[in-house]
């Protein structure tokens, strides 16, 4: 049923922090709907980390942080529906959707309001010359393609000439947004490249998973979400497809996604760009402040998951862009254009996120007025289904610029020319 405006509103009011709170960083959920069990996660992170912040720090910068959340079951119109009613006084918007990420952009650019799309959304908003609100740090799809035919250029001393790689993916705008990348990657490596389709929500896969039996790949990398990937994972054992040789964008690498295939899972990896497990001090603070005070998001069910972190790690990277914002303003009450400057300015460096609590969690975030996307780096996590845990099995890989960069700049300026945007001067 499509939600009315005013109970947007009430919802959204309903669970901010204190109403005064002059830094507003909606929560754009969703705890409902096939992709429910995920989003819920992900929120839960997300809320978790500024309730750590307001509780020990008493904010950023003397301001506490106000979260209202806003549920869009993963629905594009919900979504902005969600923006539209949050989006006052709001300094920056997290949707966890690529499909809503692709409607707010136009609408950002007008509201003059920060986007943040770590790991999701729009590759080429990479180009902050032409996607002046958006950033998509640390790494992009685009990224998670060539990290992934990077790690297995080395399982394969450097050749896939005449391998089989197929492309398992979500139908929408989400799972196509590796193609152009890994079309591009099988020329310059001399793969082949399958494409299959499922769609949504994914409950419904025994034709792809018979023609791959029949096609026999090499390889399957996966673009997929919710319950897509727990049947993606259970067919691939049914047909005892090599787990080894299955390798999931960071999406498909939740502790959801895998624990329902049991030992059939043993082996499966998925990219990542933040770490994994509990084994990093922020989640002893997180339990003194939070959890053991009784004030984490739905009770803290889910602290240390792999969607969890992630969504933890979002909320890291905003508020340091926020600090880093009161820095360059002189002022704890900033402004969205504020925030930007921010964004553009912000190097969260080895040593911060140590200091954060987060030793080598993630790679470093270093970004400017037109790179919005970082440096790319991702890594492998492997499932250990005895242990019942991921392992880190890699170091961070940076991603091919020779192929990525052209893509990009491509996109961004079919988009600029679509959008009508002129891109803005960087010197």
């Amino acid at each position: 049923m499509k939600l009315k405006f005013a109970s947007l509103v009430a919802a959204a009011l309903m669970t901010a922090a204190p109403a005064m709170a002059e830094l507003i960083v909606p929560n754009l959920s969703y705890r409902t709907g096939p992709y429910g069990a995920n989003g819920t996660q992900y929120a839960d992170g997300f809320n978790d980390y500024f309730t750590l912040l307001n509780e020990r720090d008493g904010g950023i910068g003397g301001e506490t942080i106000s979260v209202p959340e806003c549920e869009t079951a993963y629905n594009t119109e919900k979504g902005v529906e969600c923006y539209e009613a949050t989006k006052d006084g709001a300094l920056v918007f997290n949707p966890l959707s690529t499909g809503i990420t692709y409607q707010l952009i136009p609408k950002v650019g007008v509201d003059k309001k920060v986007l943040y799309t770590p790991g999701y959304g729009r590759t080429s908003a990479k180009n902050g010359k032409v996607f002046e609100w958006v950033f998509n740090a640390p790494a992009n799809y685009w990224d998670g393609a060539s990290v992934a035919i990077k790690y297995l250029l080395d399982e394969n001393g450097g050749d896939l000439n005449g391998k089989k790689i197929a492309l398992v993916y979500h139908n929408s705008a989400y799972g196509k947004e590796p193609i152009r990348t890994l079309q591009e990657l099988a020329k310059k490596h001399g793969f082949t490249l399958t494409e299959i389709p499922v769609e949504a929500p994914g409950q419904e896969q025994k034709s792809q998973w018979l023609q791959i039996r029949r096609d026999k790949p090499d390889y399957v990398l996966m673009w997929g979400w919710g319950v897509m990937n727990q049947v993606a994972i259970q067919e691939a054992a049914n047909i005892r497809f090599p787990m080894e040789n299955f390798i999931g964008i960071w999406w498909a690498g939740s502790e959801l996604d895998v624990m329902p295939a049991g030992e059939g899972a043993n082996g499966y990896k998925a990219l990542t760009f933040n770490g994994v497990g509990m084994d990093y001090p922020i989640y002893d603070d997180l339990k003194t402040h939070v959890i053991d005070t009784g004030k984490a998001s739905q009770g803290g069910e889910h602290v240390g998951s792999a969607v969890y972190s992630r969504g933890m790690y979002a909320a890291v990277v905003i508020a340091e862009a926020i600090r880093k914002a009161q820095e360059l303003a002189g002022t704890s009450a900033i402004t969205p254009e504020q925030l930007r400057d921010g964004f553009e300015q912000l190097d969260i460096t080895p040593e911060r996120l140590a200091e954060i609590g987060l030793p080598d969690f993630g790679p470093e975030i270093k970004l400017s007025c037109d790179n919005h996307g970082g440096s790319g780096m991702a890594r492998i996590q492997q499932w250990d289904a005895a242990e019942k845990k991921w392992n880190l099995i890699t170091e961070f890989m940076e991603p091919d610029a020779e192929v990525l960069d052209p893509l990009i700049a491509e996109d961004s300026a079919a988009y600029a020319q679509e959008a009508g945007v002129t891109e803005r001067s960087c010197n």
